[in-house]
């Protein structure tokens, strides 16, 4: 994902949309490590891979920022989860609200950049964003596995 290009070939909306993006990733990043103290042990499996992914999203946008001449957004302290959460189920349901947020703002970066490697790398953190949603969707059985537009309400 990293451009190596100055200010100026990046409209701010796409800053913007990227920052965004990393807020999510941010705030994905606290729900995972968060939950895995109240999942069982192959779901904390799992999340810890998801942990992984979504710290190399981070990672990558941070330095899509940095090489575009933007300082990028830092992580909040804690977050405030859309319900509590008590059990292995209500932190599959913040899980599931993570990843929805994380391929909404991807999905945002793809809408508002023109440069075909962001727009790539938008789509492949949508593709792997709703792989995990599927599977915290799955675990938590929501229907339908897999929204017919993910990233959309």
């Amino acid at each position: 994902m990293s451009q190596e290009q100055d200010d100026s070939a990046v409209p701010q909306v796409t800053v913007d949309a990227l920052q965004r993006a990393l807020a999510s990733e941010h705030a994905a990043l606290w729900a995972y490590k968060m939950s895995t103290a109240f999942v069982p042990a192959d779901w904390a499996t799992r999340a810890r891979a998801d942990i992984e992914a979504h710290t190399t999203l981070r990672g990558q946008i941070t330095q899509t920022l940095s090489d575009v001449g933007q300082r990028p957004v830092s992580a909040q302290p804690a977050y405030t989860p859309p319900q509590p959460v008590v059990d292995a189920v209500s932190a599959g349901a913040l899980l599931v609200s993570a990843e929805t947020d994380t391929i909404a703002a991807w999905r945002s970066v793809m809408e508002r950049s023109t440069q075909t490697a962001l727009r790539e790398a938008g789509l492949r953190a949508m593709i792997g964003c709703t792989g995990r949603l599927a599977f915290w969707r799955t675990v938590t059985e929501r229907s339908p596995v897999v929204p017919v537009f993910p990233g959309r309400g």
